[in-house]
């Protein structure tokens, strides 16, 4: 489980079935801190998120099966919650109502 940015949509004409009328955006992991943490990645939205937000996502195949029920489909990355703030040893490092 990692925090990311949502900074795009993913649109895509050729799919699986399984992806039809789900919504995908392009997250950019980041620390607690703000800074980049790895390479930008494809996540399919469980949550309702949109570019700008900041959310929790999940990068492992079973949890993302299980929390879609859909045992044998190809799912990796999903988006399960939008963050409202962290606090960091009591300083706080984000606040989702002032943007950062």
């Amino acid at each position: 489980m990692f925090l990311a940015d949502v900074v795009g949509n993913v649109v895509s004409p050729i799919q699986c079935d399984f992806l039809n009328g789900r919504v995908l955006l392009l997250v950019q992991p980041v620390t607690p801190r703000d800074m980049p943490a790895s390479n930008a990645r494809i996540a399919i939205d469980t949550v309702g998120a949109g570019e700008g937000d900041r959310v929790l996502v999940i990068d492992e195949g079973n949890s993302g099966r299980q929390i879609l029920g859909a045992s044998d489909e190809p799912v990796k990355t999903l988006i399960v919650g939008v963050v409202d703030h962290i606090e960091l040893h009591g300083e706080h490092t984000y606040n989702h109502c002032e943007g950062a």
